[in-house]
């Protein structure tokens, strides 16, 4: 069998449901360990949510040698309902040229080809100019408080310095390697109270209806536009994403409003520059209101330049394929990496069934997943193409 999909499967037996790693960081240290890499095993959190972290380094023997991170996560979101599958979610199954099980792409099948892509490398080149490192959690999925966060704050104490990282999300579309992520916007939530005065539906002179306050300023935010975007980010986006008031009865007007609202934000805006601009048309409108905030993860971007190219070539050498780049979907651990880390891009196989019912790969993407990476090693590995 093919080594790749071989360790694909058995980390897909393994039920890694956030935070538990269920023994799918210890598998791959076993395999890294014999190649030289030092591995650290790294735990976080409560005792109820144990979280479980590894950082496997291998050095090169060259002074002032560059570091490629290969960056990933472990757990995977819960199955759903068992019945609704076509096979058991952690019992690997193939039909129809297709790899069935909880994880198959989002992301245990990236893992397994960083893993025989290092192999495969260090077998042809066993004195790299190139540091190697990979970085895994177990809190990628779920809150994502003590996973990549707690790894990369260590290392900055710790002055290891990064160049290049590939976080493995499930990014291509069609086929793997039709698209990567050069970057993701911000996201930052906020929880807006709107207070008002509680009273008889039938008497409004004697009340004051915070939902009827508030509706002219939720008319003009939604119509804000916030930035134009630019050429790697579309425009930034504001939505509301749940309204909270009344009592439940039918006659009492309710005394307050709750709204939750999100901003999906592009490098155009900054977390000051948005809050500010909100908080001036809520004044402005004579609101009495309180409003929290909460950001969950800074815009990055990596433009066009040693490791975009390196990926590209990469992709187009073992595909034909002229990747695209993308800054959309959702946040990834690629936002706590680039805040140590120059260069990060996302780059993995088609997510179309990520944290679906019977998510699955196509068999036939993966060894070109393995091979895009093993060549992106190589092309690091040239000294002209590894200058920053």
């Amino acid at each position: 069998m093919d080594q790749t999909l071989y360790l694909a499967e058995q980390l897909l037996t393994r039920a890694s449901l956030t935070p538990d790693d269920a023994g799918c960081q210890d598998l791959i240290a076993q395999r890294l360990e014999p190649l030289g890499f030092a591995c650290e095993t790294l735990l976080s959190g409560p005792e109820d949510f144990r979280v479980r972290n590894l950082w496997a380094m291998r050095r090169s023997a060259t002074a002032g040698a560059k570091t490629l991170v290969f960056a990933g996560h472990t757990d995977v979101v819960p199955t759903g309902p068992l019945n609704e599958w076509h096979s058991p979610p952690f019992a690997p199954t193939h039909r129809d040229g297709k790899l069935y099980g909880r994880g198959a792409s989002d992301m245990k099948t990236s893992l397994a080809a960083f893993v025989v892509a290092i192999e495969e490398f260090l077998a042809r080149t066993p004195a790299p100019q190139l540091n190697i490192a990979l970085l895994l959690t177990s809190d990628e999925e779920g809150p994502a408080r003590d996973g990549t966060v707690v790894v990369c704050n260590l290392l900055k104490a710790r002055g290891e310095p990064l160049d290049y990282c590939i976080v493995g999300e499930p990014t291509s579309v069609e086929r793997t390697g039709d698209m990567i992520k050069n970057g993701r916007r911000g996201s930052m939530n906020g929880k807006l109270t709107v207070k008002g005065l509680q009273g008889h539906i039938a008497y409004p002179h004697l009340a004051r209806n915070p939902i009827h306050l508030v509706a002219p300023a939720l008319a003009e935010l939604v119509a804000i536009p916030w930035d134009a975007g630019n050429a790697f980010f579309p425009p930034t986006t504001w939505q509301v994403s749940n309204i909270h008031g009344g009592t439940g009865a039918s006659n009492v007007i309710p005394g307050q409003l709750v709204i939750d609202f999100n901003f999906r934000f592009s490098t155009e805006s900054t977390v000051a520059s948005l809050q500010q601009r909100l908080s001036a048309v809520l004044d402005a409108h004579q609101l009495d209101y309180d409003l929290t905030w909460s950001v969950s993860g800074l815009p990055f971007l990596t433009t066009p330049g040693t490791l975009v190219d390196a990926v590209c070539e990469a992709i187009r050498a073992e595909t034909g394929l002229e990747t695209q780049l993308s800054t959309t979907g959702g946040t990834s651990d690629g936002r706590f990496i680039a805040q140590i880390c120059p260069q990060v891009i996302e780059f993995g196989p088609p997510n179309a069934t990520i944290h679906q019912i019977n998510e699955y790969v196509r068999v036939a993407d993966i060894e070109p997943l393995k091979n895009i990476y093993r060549r992106v090693l190589e092309n690091l590995n040239h000294p002209a193409k590894a200058s920053l």
